[in-house]
């Protein structure tokens, strides 16, 4: 079984990619996130093409901002949208949605980006993560949490960690909320199947960050150990970030009980030229 998860930025703006990707790498379970389409929207945009392909679809979203979606090839049980006590910003947002898919409880999510520490927005990302933690510790043993968590794990996921003094996504509150959540057994897959490599889910639109592969990674899969142990591959799917109308982020793959593309490496394709000078400032900062 193939499941992905991929923040399009925008469903909308991302048809002409979406569809064309799913028909190349043909995931049975596809966890989507920032739709940034109310529920009826995105039926209507998408309901006959997912259809076609075979796809049941589960969505929560909400109007132009946010929105979470599942869809699959392999069932789709016991839905349910939201997280049971999280906070919200100030109303609830649509930022989770959960169902089983062949056996596995899968989450995709969509993480508050905090953006500035210190800030309202900040602290509700903390409480934000908490609840999630919560809900997926009181959940089946056979569990996987895909999605933007807007946590870069650790200082080798980030392109240099220099340029990030200050901001959001790298802080020690948030990585420790990100770790409590795995340290309830879940498994970072790509980062256990490649610890040593160089792997980006996510490149800034602004002064050729993708070209030069400075980038992030934010967009993880986290498995517990039933469903860890059937991975064969985990990688992120470079190619759809390249090209004409592409999102700022790039799929990220884990392939369970056989491999069909092979054990292919932690990128692909990889970036040709990556530039590794330290200490570049970010885009928003110059």
């Amino acid at each position: 079984m193939r499941i992905a998860t991929w923040n399009v930025n925008s469903v909308k703006q991302r048809v002409s990619r979406l569809l064309p990707w799913l028909d190349e790498r043909r995931p049975d379970v596809v966890c989507l996130q920032e739709t940034k389409l109310a529920d009826d929207a995105f039926l209507e945009l998408l309901g006959d093409e997912l259809d076609n392909r075979g796809y049941a679809v589960a969505v929560h979203g909400e109007t132009a901002w946010n929105g979470v979606a599942i869809l699959s090839r392999v069932g789709l049980d016991d839905v349910a949208s939201g997280i049971p006590g999280a906070p919200g910003f100030p109303h609830q947002e649509a930022r989770a949605i959960a169902a089983t898919c062949d056996g596995i409880r899968v989450f995709s999510v969509y993480v508050p980006n905090g953006r500035e520490p210190g800030s309202d927005h900040y602290r509700y990302k903390l409480d934000w993560l908490a609840a999630l933690r919560d809900v997926v510790a009181a959940g089946p043993e056979a569990t996987i949490v895909c999605g933007d968590m807007n946590v870069a794990p650790a200082d080798a996921d980030v392109f240099d960690p220099e340029a990030y003094v200050g901001q959001t996504h790298v802080t020690p509150p948030e990585r420790d909320a990100l770790a409590e959540l795995v340290g309830l057994g879940l498994h970072d897959v790509v980062r256990d199947r490649w610890p040593n490599e160089r792997v980006f889910t996510y490149w800034d639109y602004r002064a050729g960050m993708f070209h030069q592969d400075l980038g992030m990674r934010i967009d993880l899969i986290l498995a517990s150990e039933p469903v860890a142990a059937r991975v064969r591959a985990a990688w992120v799917d470079r190619h759809a970030r390249k090209g004409s109308g592409p999102s700022d982020h790039a799929p990220v793959m884990v392939d369970l009980d056989e491999a069909p593309d092979g054990d292919i490496g932690p990128v692909v394709p990889p970036p040709s030229r990556p530039v590794l000078e330290r200490a570049k400032k970010l885009p928003q900062s110059q």
